[in-house]
């Protein structure tokens, strides 16, 4: 199973949509700044989750997080951020 997931950042109003096989574990690397030249990285405060979907296979998660990346994607996704 993958999972296809969004994360916000509050303080700079920014969205952050991709996948993975472990979602506990890719937030935390977000937060923790693991990926060091990745635009999650540019931001300093929390990164939160708002979304995420599971889906059966690598290729699946791919294809939806390419659809949630599209405009209307990006529309759906800013829906879950708490105000």
């Amino acid at each position: 199973m993958y999972f296809v997931y969004g994360i916000c950042n509050i303080k700079h109003n920014k969205i952050y949509i991709g996948q993975c096989k472990d979602l506990d574990l890719r937030i935390k690397m977000h937060n923790n700044k693991t990926f060091s030249n990745s635009y999650t990285a540019q931001f300093d405060d929390k990164w939160i989750l708002i979304y995420s979907e599971q889906v059966e296979s690598r290729k699946d998660a791919l294809k939806r997080e390419k659809q949630l990346k599209s405009y209307r994607g990006r529309q759906f996704i800013k829906n879950f951020i708490p105000r």
